[in-house]
């Protein structure tokens, strides 16, 4: 069995478990976005091609349409990060200031 470092929670939410890896987010012609321990925002890097390439720089791709996870691209997805809050990635405002929003500021 492959360890993940996330959780799929119901239908549109991912709880980022470990704290060292950074998930990079792929939902179809989307911006990517990265959840890191510190919060959450827009990645402007490459996405690496291969699980190893992506585990070397500690990082794991994550695509919501891939049957691992919700066999589906989204257009609203809520991440529990590590830092105590819940984000929302609203995808149907890509490109404003609304794209990304604190849904809950303590969620535990």
């Amino acid at each position: 069995m492959i360890d993940k470092n996330f959780i799929t929670s119901g239908r549109n939410t991912l709880i980022h478990k470990i704290r060292k890896f950074d998930l990079l987010i792929v939902n179809g012609d989307y911006d990517v976005v990265i959840v890191s321990h510190r919060g959450i925002g827009i990645y402007k890097g490459p996405v690496p091609g291969k699980r190893s390439e992506a585990k070397k720089a500690y990082q794991e791709v994550i695509d919501l349409a891939s049957i691992d996870v919700f066999g589906e691209e989204k257009t609203l997805v809520f991440v529990q990060a590590l830092d105590n809050k819940e984000y929302k990635i609203d995808y149907s405002k890509a490109g404003t200031k609304n794209f990304i929003r604190i849904h809950q500021d303590n969620y535990i």
